[in-house]
C-alpha cells in the first residue's frame, strides 16, 4: 500500500491489488489496496468515472454477472477470503444498497425485508421471520412508521422511507459490512439527513463503506475517506485529516473544487 494510505488495525475488510477492467488493458479500478476499519463509516469520493462504484460492486462480486468484465485481486473479510466463496455466502456478509430506492415492487414491506431469505430458499418459522422484520425495521427507525402497514406494498412509502426499507433488507442477514452506492443522491434534504443520522447510528453494530459524490456528506458523517481518481486510490486517511491537510495535490484540488 502506498504512503498515502492509512494503516488500520484489525480491519473488517482487506482489499489487495484489486483491478477491474471493462475492456482489455483499460482499468476502471487499477491495483487498489486498502484496509477498511470496522464499526466506522468509510467514504469513497472522487469525480464521475473514477472507479468508486466499480470498486464497491467488485467487493460484492456483482461483475461476475458480466462475461466481459475482468476482476483481479484478493478480498479478505473478517479473515475469510471472499474472492472465491459462493456468492450467496458473500452477500450474507456484505449487504448492498443502491443509488435509487429499489424495494421489490410486487412485495409487501414485510416480504421485502426477508426477501433475501426467500430468494435463497432459507426456510424459517413465522416467529423467526417476524423477529427479523421487526429488528431490521427498528434498526432503520422505520418500525413505528410502518408497523400497521407491513402487508402493504413497499412502493407506497416515500422515497426516503423506501431507501430505509432497502437498508433494512440489507441488515436482515446481519452482515459484516454494508455497501452503499450514493444512497442519498435521489433523496430530498430532509430524507438525506435521516439517512445520514441513521448511518452514524448503525456503525455501532456494522461497518459501512459508502460511495458519495457529496463532499459535505463525507465530511459530516464519515470517519475515514478514500479519494479515487482515474481508477487509482490516490489518498486514504481519516476524514478530518484529509479535509484539513490533504497529502496529495490532486486530493486538494478536488476538495477545493478545481475539478470533479
Amino acid at each position: 500500500m502506498n504512503e498515502n494510505t492509512v494503516k488500520i488495525k484489525d480491519p473488517v475488510l482487506s482489499i489487495r491489488n484489486l483491478s477491474v477492467s471493462y475492456e482489455k488493458g483499460k482499468y476502471a479500478v487499477n491495483d487498489v489496496s486498502a484496509d477498511i476499519k470496522r464499526n466506522a463509516v468509510t467514504a469513497i469520493m472522487g469525480p464521475s468515472g473514477c472507479g468508486k462504484s466499480t470498486m464497491l460492486r467488485a467487493i460484492n462480486r456483482m461483475h461476475e454477472l458480466y462475461e466481459n468484465i475482468e476482476t483481479k485481486g484478493t478480498l479478505i473479510m473478517n479473515g475469510k477470503d471472499i474472492t472465491h466463496m459462493p456468492t450467496i455466502q458473500l452477500r450474507r456478509m456484505a449487504g448492498m444498497v443502491f443509488q435509487r430506492p429499489n424495494p421489490f415492487p410486487t412485495m409487501s414491506i414485510y416480504d421485502n425485508v426477508v426477501a433475501g431469505y426467500k430468494l435463497n430458499g432459507i426456510r424459517m418459522k413465522r416467529s423467526e421471520r417476524d423477529d427479523i422484520v421487526e429488528r431490521s425495521l427498528r434498526d432503520v427507525t422505520l418500525w413505528d412508521e410502518v408497523k400497521d402497514n407491513l402487508h402493504r406494498k413497499g412502493t407506497f412509502l416515500s422515497g426516503g422511507q423506501q431507501q430505509r426499507l432497502c437498508i433494512a433488507r440489507a441488515l436482515a442477514f446481519d452482515p459484516e459490512v454494508i455497501l452503499l452506492d450514493e444512497p442519498t443522491s435521489a433523496l430530498d434534504p430532509v430524507a438525506t439527513a435521516k439517512i445520514e443520522d441513521l448511518l452514524v447510528k448503525l456503525k455501532e453494530n456494522y461497518s459501512i463503506l459508502m460511495v458519495t459524490h457529496n463532499m459535505a456528506q463525507a465530511a459530516r458523517i464519515s470517519d475515514y475517506s478514500m479519494f479515487m481518481y482515474l481508477g487509482e486510490l490516490v489518498e486514504y486517511d481519516k476524514t478530518k485529516d484529509m479535509f484539513t491537510n490533504p497529502r496529495d495535490r490532486r486530493t486538494e484540488e478536488y476538495l477545493t473544487g478545481k475539478f470533479g
